[in-house]
C-alpha cells in the first residue's frame, strides 16, 4: 500500500475502499428520505475517501479503514446538510404542530382530530390547513434529525454499521415497529391516503380522485399523517433520553 518513498498508494486505495464508501452511503440512504440519490452520497463519500488519503499519516495510530470511515460519513453528511432545503420557519411550525400530536395523544390517550389540532394550536381551522398545505414534501425524517448533538444523535444509533452491533440491529426493527405501529394508528382517511400514496403509487392528483377531494387536501392530509409519524417516533426518542438522563443523573 506504499510507494517507494513510503507514501500509501492513492490508486490502491481508492479502488480498495470503493467498496466501503458504496456500503457506507447504502447504509445511509435507508434512513434518508426518497428524494436523495444514493451516486449524490457516493460522490461525495469518494470527496471523503480522498480527503483521508491525502490527510492519513501512518504514525496517527489509527487504522486507515478507521480513519477513512469518519472522513467518508463526514463528507455524506456535509452534502446532506448542503441539500436539506426546507425553510426554518417551516420547519418550526410543523415542530409545533407535532409536540402539540405527543402531547394531546398523551393526555387523551388517542390522537387528535384536525379540528382539536388547530384549537390548541390557537388558531382557526382555514389557517391550521393552510399551514399543512405550505407543508407539502415534509418528511418523517430530516437531516436535522439524524445528525442531533453529541452521543445521542439518532443518526449514529440507527444509520451506523448495525451488521456489527447486535444492539444496533434490535432498534432499528424497534424503529420499524414503530411506523408500522405509527400508520395502523393513524385516522381512517389518512391511513388509506398513506397506503394509495406509498404502496399504489399514485400521485397527489390521483390520490384526490380516488377519495373524493381536491389534490391541496391530499397534500394537507399527507403532511398531517407525517407529522403524526414523527410525533410518535422523535417522542419516543425524547422519552428514551429522558430515561437515559434520569439514569445520569441518579448515578
Amino acid at each position: 500500500m506504499y510507494d517507494a518513498a513510503g507514501r500509501l498508494e492513492r490508486e490502491q486505495l481508492v479502488e480498495r475502499f470503493l467498496p466501503l464508501v458504496k456500503r457506507l452511503a447504502h447504509h445511509l440512504m435507508a434512513r434518508l428520505p426518497p428524494n436523495i440519490q444514493v451516486d449524490d452520497l457516493i460522490q461525495n463519500g469518494m470527496i471523503g475517501l480522498l480527503d483521508a488519503i491525502g490527510r492519513f499519516e501512518s504514525g496517527m495510530g489509527a487504522q486507515f479503514e478507521t480513519y477513512a470511515t469518519q472522513r467518508i460519513r463526514g463528507a455524506m453528511l456535509d452534502g446532506l446538510r448542503e441539500t436539506d432545503w426546507v425553510p426554518r420557519g417551516l420547519r418550526q411550525n410543523m415542530r409545533r404542530i407535532e409536540a402539540c400530536i405527543s402531547r394531546m395523544e398523551q393526555e387523551n390517550g388517542r390522537q387528535p382530530s384536525e379540528t382539536e389540532l388547530a384549537a390548541a394550536l390557537e388558531m382557526p381551522l382555514a389557517e391550521y390547513q393552510k399551514l399543512l398545505s405550505e407543508a407539502r414534501g415534509h418528511q418523517v425524517f430530516y437531516f436535522e434529525d439524524l445528525v442531533g448533538s453529541g452521543d445521542d444523535a439518532f443518526l449514529e444509533r440507527h444509520a451506523g454499521d448495525e451488521s456489527a452491533d447486535p444492539v444496533k440491529q434490535l432498534e432499528n426493527i424497534e424503529l420499524m415497529r414503530q411506523l408500522v405501529t405509527g400508520i395502523e394508528q393513524l385516522p381512517e382517511r389518512e391511513k388509506l391516503m398513506m397506503a394509495l400514496y406509498y404502496e399504489q403509487d399514485l400521485n397527489l392528483r390521483e390520490i384526490g380522485e380516488v377519495m373524493g377531494v381536491s389534490e391541496s387536501r391530499v397534500c394537507q392530509l399527507h403532511s398531517q399523517a407525517v407529522a403524526r409519524l414523527r410525533a410518535r417516533i422523535f417522542g419516543i426518542e425524547e422519552v428514551k433520553k429522558g430515561k437515559r438522563g434520569g439514569k445520569n443523573s441518579n448515578g
